[in-house]
């Protein structure tokens, strides 16, 4: 069974840390947990050239996959998931907002109204 394969069977980000040996404080990741899998998957499809993450040696996809985790790991021991915006909910809410459309009545509109 290749790391892929070993990772897809994971459930918890707890799993994919202590899987990859990677040390971690239990805090950040109670907090982040969504956001350094999305990030970590980020990187691995970054670096997935060719093709190699379904090719590669086995100890280098391991390397790299731990690399990547700890990467992921660092970006929100270093920052916040609200300020790393990974997902949509996060950018639409510091999205600039259209402004909003002022109704319109066509002069022509004007002269049909009827009196009492």
């Amino acid at each position: 069974m290749g790391i892929l394969d070993e990772l897809s069977r994971l459930s918890s980000a707890e799993d994919f840390f202590v899987h990859l040996d990677v040390p971690y404080d239990p805090a950040v990741v109670r907090v982040a947990r969504l956001h350094i899998m999305r990030r970590m998957g980020q990187y691995l499809r970054g670096s997935d050239v060719d093709g190699e993450l379904l090719t590669g040696e086995e100890a280098d996809l391991r390397a790299l996959c731990r690399s990547h985790l700890e990467q992921a790991y660092q970006d929100f021991v270093a920052s916040s998931p609200i300020a790393e915006r990974l997902f949509k909910v996060h950018r639409d809410a510091v999205a600039p907002k259209a402004p909003e459309a002022k109704p319109f009545v066509p002069l022509a509109a004007l002269g049909e109204v009827k009196g009492p």
